[in-house]
């Protein structure tokens, strides 16, 4: 009676915007998407859930139908955390088909990717910039009156 450990083909990655960040774990699996353990088609809000698709219908349904993602995500807001979660998605297929798929094929991914918006894979730096003295935001100043 002795165990036979197989290792699971699987990848880890991450996606960030501001500071929301989601950490996506593929492996081989039947296609099953999760995030935060609900199904990717509960994703709220219901008007940025084709955000969450754009990696899916762009790359077709037959590129996801043997890897299961689970994603983890926290902090930022819904907005962010929406842009955070399709990036680790695209990102995890990436690196998957680079590991134990064909080079071609994840160049062709990766190519779609890019073409349609580079955010999906490259991570957006723009923070949020610091209020200074002398005015009410970053860059605004306070009137000034001579009288």
């Amino acid at each position: 009676p002795f165990l036979i450990t197989m290792a699971i083909d699987s990848v880890q990655s991450y996606g960030r915007k501001k500071t929301a960040i989601a950490v996506a774990y593929c492996k081989r699996g039947r296609g099953l998407i999760k995030i935060n353990g609900s199904p990717i088609e509960l994703v709220e809000p219901e008007i940025l859930r084709y955000k969450v698709y754009e990696p899916i219908l762009l790359l077709g349904r037959d590129k996801f139908a043997d890897v299961d993602i689970r994603v983890r995500v926290k902090g930022g807001g819904y907005t962010s955390q929406i842009y955070a979660i399709r990036q680790a998605i695209a990102k995890s297929l990436v690196a998957y088909f680079q590991k134990y798929v064909d080079e071609q094929s994840k160049q062709d991914i990766k190519e779609i990717l890019l073409n349609f918006d580079r955010t999906l894979l490259v991570a957006d730096s723009r923070r949020c910039e610091p209020k200074k003295f002398g005015g009410p935001s970053a860059r605004a100043r306070y009137q000034k009156s001579y009288r």
